[in-house]
């Protein structure tokens, strides 16, 4: 497994890989405590060392197995952690968002969940829609100081409200945000059009989550297996991402891979042409999942096949981007380009 460092503002290193911990603990769709042991020494054992939780998954009990996991080697690793949502089935004002009150109440029970002194990157999970950026900031600040975090980032922020953020960290401490979460896959390309490039342009660490699109990229609803789509009635195949299962099949098919391979093998492709860090998150419930995952660390497709998938999966990127390259493209002033240089008459 590779390392990079966590985005450009910082030397956090971090491995390409990022284990997810949200099937960690017990329940149907769970790995169990035993399942999670031997799904983190493998992942260790493949040099892996960034995890990834948050106070609400499988109710604080990813976090409390994740802590015993790490045991006396807690140096050795990056422990990215989230908050904002309850544990509780009341939720109530004061136990939720991303207010300051909030923010540390969070930490100081997920420090003892997760049997550390510190959590390496902390992240609010979702904009609570009233808690102002500043106070997040200041947050982060203070849990800085007080040795609780070494890092601040933001998961599921708009790109105007992150690029903001990182305007205020640079003018004062950069540890402040150094990363960010966000969906993103072949059948999600959204960020394409905002989130990405910002995080490029302001050096921040890319985590990305849902990377085989909740499981629609393996073509197992399609077999008729049930998943986190159907548990959330979302697993409408229609158009476009049909279109790009079709393809992922394809080309897992001619290349003698599985469609895990091939959806991972874009992604880490699209990572290596980035000008920051990007880091898929891969959540397995079982060993074997994680063996496919570890896999795709091999695997590099065929150019034709990398063009396939792009131009299948490719978004509208709208207005202003399509206006702009229109513009530099074919130009305003007749066959002029906007890029080209003016023919200045010599004396």
């Amino acid at each position: 497994m590779r390392y990079q460092t966590f985005g450009r503002r910082v030397g956090l290193r971090v491995s390409e890989y990022v284990l997810g911990t949200a099937n960690f603990g017990t329940g149907p769709t769970a790995t169990g405590a035993e399942g999670a042991r031997a799904i983190f020494e493998r992942f260790v054992e493949a040099g892996g060392t960034t995890f990834d939780a948050s106070n609400i998954y499988r109710n604080g009990e990813a976090e409390t197995l994740l802590g015993e996991l790490l045991g006396n080697r807690r140096d050795d690793f990056v422990v990215i952690t989230k908050y904002t949502g309850s544990r509780s089935h009341e939720v109530r004002p004061g136990t939720t968002g991303n207010s300051r009150k909030v923010m540390i109440r969070s930490v100081e029970e997920s420090l003892r969940r997760l049997r550390t002194d510190y959590i390496d990157v902390l992240m609010p999970h979702f904009p609570d829609g009233v808690t102002p950026m500043s106070e997040i900031l200041s947050g982060f600040e203070d849990l800085v100081r007080a040795g609780k975090i070494r890092y601040g980032g933001l998961s599921n922020f708009p790109a105007w409200r992150t690029a903001g953020a990182a305007v205020r960290a640079e003018l004062t401490d950069p540890a402040l945000l150094v990363g960010i979460q966000t969906e993103y896959s072949l059948a999600e390309r959204s960020a394409e059009r905002e989130i990405l490039p910002m995080a490029q342009a302001h050096g921040l660490g890319v985590v990305l989550y849902s990377p085989l699109a909740g499981g629609l990229l393996t073509g197992k609803y399609r077999r008729g297996e049930s998943g986190r789509l159907t548990a959330e009635g979302a697993v409408d195949e229609g158009g476009q991402r049909a279109a790009v299962v079709d393809v992922v099949l394809r080309v897992a098919d001619e290349a003698g891979l599985s469609p895990i391979h091939v959806a991972l093998a874009w992604l880490r492709r699209r990572a290596g042409l980035a000008q920051t860090s990007l880091m898929p998150i891969v959540g397995p419930r079982t060993i074997e999942h994680l063996e496919t995952y570890l896999g795709a660390l091999d695997v590099d497709l065929d150019p034709e096949h990398y063009r396939l998938l792009d131009q299948v999966s490719m978004i509208r990127l709208g207005a202003p981007h399509e206006d702009v390259a229109a513009a530099l493209s074919h130009g305003t002033d007749g066959d002029r380009s906007l890029l080209d240089v003016p023919t200045i008459p010599v004396a």
